[in-house]
């Protein structure tokens, strides 16, 4: 199935345990990496996330469902969430110099 299919309502970023950011933009990159590249394979949200990702593939499960089960398992491995600004919110720094 193309990923295409299956984008996340918002991406994931993630800061990975070797210090790098990721973001995953739907539940194939999520389970993509968690099947091929998971740091840990054990844990329930771990394979609660391998679960909820393979049934909204096969449109089982909502698509929501797998990404916020993609984001405890993220958080169970100790990769913390790396959060963004909204799409046009002033940063601090530019409501400095103004």
């Amino acid at each position: 199935m193309d990923s295409q299919d299956v984008l996340f309502r918002a991406p994931v970023r993630v800061r990975l345990q070797c210090g790098l950011e990721r973001t995953f933009l739907s539940v194939y990159d999520a389970l993509d990496y968690l099947e091929h590249e998971w740091p840990l394979r054990r844990g329930e949200r771990y394979k609660k996330a391998v679960d909820k990702c393979r049934a909204a593939l096969s449109w089982f499960a909502p698509i929501e469902v797998a990404r916020e089960a993609f984001v405890a398992a993220c958080l169970e491995a100790g990769m913390p969430l790396v959060m963004t600004a909204p799409s046009g919110a002033e940063s601090p720094a530019s409501r400095a110099s103004a």
